[in-house]
């Protein structure tokens, strides 16, 4: 009778902890304002779901292979050869195809003190390293991350606008850490909220990922334009590096639906537009009335904002109230900021009542 073993993973594997989602529980009876994920509190463009449904038709069969009508919509708005074009069922997707296809054991990627978490989930997954670079009061620091990279350094990842701070690095920086790096680092940035930025000389990274065969820039349908439930993101990559991730790319991972919405989401500038015109309001009103408390959010670019508290009790208590409000934001202790919440931009009524709720707690502290 042959011996009963159970099959074994990768060594590595079993050590990582899963990736954890937001908690999204929320205590009384009052309706609950989700402001932990960064999600877009209005709905897409109404041309967007027309799109979306009369996709449905269409459902009993396989979407399109390589997105190629999705490729080409976004060519069109952004003004980019379509071959150079991945998308996929999130940027996550992508973040971790990009590890899959350049990073292993005995590797190693650079990440910011407080860079988007995933980043580090990625690499770690595909047995790599991860060298931390410290920042400064919460903003990414270009000579830090390069004094991080070492003879085992393969890719350095950069969220720009940041999850969680918010900050945001200048063109002139972006091109500073490309010239800096090695050649066959791969440096990733990940543009998930450069929609939201309001700067007029803000570079996304287009620019670089076009000039250098050696930068990716990657983006997301999930945050302005409002499609997170139907997970979809692209990247825009130097061909060589377009080719390898095509190898490894699932076929079909988009779906019809999400397809045909992001298609008609990317040529919609005008609903973009007022969207990122909208959360610039409401974030900068609800951060100055933060600050008239005694609060000191950071600055933010994006679509949240991230409030220290002067202690990391002090930030519990600050949420705990807040639930029992029906308001669930974001504690950021996986980033090693305990002592600050992340809240996430919702509409302007939702902002009002968590300033209120916020009056209310500071009142009985």
């Amino acid at each position: 009778m042959p011996s009963m073993t159970a099959p074994v993973p990768r060594g590595h594997l079993s050590s990582l902890a899963p990736y954890a989602l937001a908690d999204l529980t929320a205590g009384g009876s009052r309706r609950t304002i989700q402001l932990a994920q960064n999600e877009n509190a209005s709905p897409p463009s109404t041309a967007a779901l027309e799109a979306a449904r009369a996709a449905l038709a269409h459902a009993n069969r396989y979407p399109d292979g390589d997105a190629t009508p999705l490729r080409h919509a976004i060519a069109a708005a952004e003004r980019l050869p379509a071959e150079r074009i991945i998308c996929a069922a999130g940027s996550m997707e992508l973040l971790s195809m990009l590890a899959q296809a350049y990073l292993g054991p005995g590797d190693e990627a650079v990440v910011s003190q407080y860079g988007y978490l995933f980043f580090r989930t990625v690499a770690e997954l595909a047995g790599a390293a991860v060298a931390l670079a410290p920042e400064r009061d919460c903003v990414t620091d270009v000579d830090a991350m390069l004094r991080r990279v070492g003879p085992r350094t393969r890719m350095l990842f950069l969220a720009n606008p940041n999850n969680p701070t918010g900050s945001l690095l200048s063109g002139d920086e972006l091109r500073a850490l490309r010239a800096a790096l090695r050649d066959d680092v791969l440096l990733v940035i990940d543009g998930a909220y450069a929609e939201y930025v309001t700067l007029p000389d803000f570079d996304p990274g287009i620019g670089l990922a076009s000039a250098t065969p050696n930068t990716v820039m990657l983006r997301t349908f999930s945050k302005i334009h409002g499609l997170a439930g139907l997970r979809v993101g692209w990247g825009y990559f130097p061909q060589a590096i377009a080719d390898i991730v095509n190898r490894i790319r699932l076929p079909n991972a988009v779906a019809v639906t999400a397809i045909a919405a992001a298609a008609v989401a990317i040529a919609d500038r005008g609903h973009a537009e007022t969207m990122r015109r909208t959360n610039a309001e409401i974030r900068d009103r609800f951060a100055q009335a933060l600050r008239r408390m005694g609060l000191a959010p950071y600055p933010s670019h994006a679509n949240f904002v991230l409030v220290p508290f002067s202690s990391m009790a002090d930030a519990a208590a600050a949420r705990e109230f807040l639930k029992t409000q029906g308001i669930v934001v974001r504690p950021m202790g996986a980033y090693g900021l305990g002592h600050c919440l992340r809240i996430t931009i919702g509409t302007s009524d939702e902002m009002s009542v968590v300033l209120g709720a916020f009056e209310t707690w500071m009142s009985r502290r």
